[in-house]
């Protein structure tokens, strides 16, 4: 199943890359949108956008990137009551920078990130075949299954049979996602090693990726509707309300 899955994985992939290259030159300078933010945010917006876009960074956090929604609240000067006004807020950050990024809050780990889109190509280089597929198998058992966490013997039943070297290797992918945020360790009631998806992993394919995906794992192709319900990508914007 691991050969299969990353087979798939890498062919769509190379897919993406090739649907990207046209692109490639548009999303090199992604940060000249930045010149168009102030006429759409308030200078304390504006401040804030840019503290959670410095505090993102994986590099600089480790792995506690990102600004709690307290945090994020408190630069924007708002009262604790005035939650809609956060969300509001990330809605016309999104709204603004969509073509090159994309803010998301965690309501589980509270966690305000902006994610960075991203060509294919640079993606490939990030994550490994390997690390993709078992991101995708958590992603479809927990955001499609509605699953709380995946349990580490249920990857390894998924992917290989136990060995050291593929618990090994496993873990060594599982160790890329963990560094960029895309899942966490799960501390709930189990005594087994376990895992959760956070926002940043649910996040992390697109639309058209996964379409490219179901229609390689199938082998016909399929109406984007029919993805979309299926991967319940609908209710992305569920985790913000209250």
């Amino acid at each position: 199943m691991t050969k299969q899955t990353d087979d798939i994985s890498s062919e769509v992939m190379e897919t993406e890359i090739e649907k990207d290259n046209d692109s490639y030159v548009d999303n090199y300078r992604p940060l000249s949108v930045m010149a168009h933010l102030n006429t759409v945010l308030t200078p304390d917006e504006e401040h804030a956008f840019m503290q959670i876009m410095f505090s993102s960074s994986a590099t600089v956090r480790s792995d506690n990137f990102g600004l709690s929604r307290r945090e994020v609240m408190r630069l924007l000067k708002l009262k604790p009551e005035e939650t809609q006004a956060f969300h509001q807020f990330i809605e016309r950050i999104n709204q603004s920078v969509a073509r090159y990024f994309q803010l998301v809050y965690d309501k589980r780990r509270d966690q305000t990130v902006l994610l960075m889109r991203v060509p294919a190509q640079q993606a490939k280089e990030m994550l490994s075949a390997e690390s993709l597929a078992m991101l995708m198998f958590i992603f479809y058992h927990q955001d499609v299954l509605q699953n709380e966490f995946t349990l580490f013997t249920q990857l390894v039943e998924a992917f290989g049979h136990e060995t050291l070297d593929i618990r090994r290797k496993m873990q060594a992918a599982l160790g890329a996602l963990l560094k960029i945020g895309a899942i966490a360790r799960f501390s709930g009631e189990t005594d087994e090693e376990a895992y959760e998806l956070t926002a940043i992993g649910s996040r992390m394919f697109s639309n058209s990726y996964l379409k490219r995906f179901t229609e390689f794992s199938q082998s016909q192709q399929l109406h984007m509707d029919e993805v979309l319900k299926f991967f319940k990508r609908y209710n992305m914007g569920a985790e913000n309300e209250e």
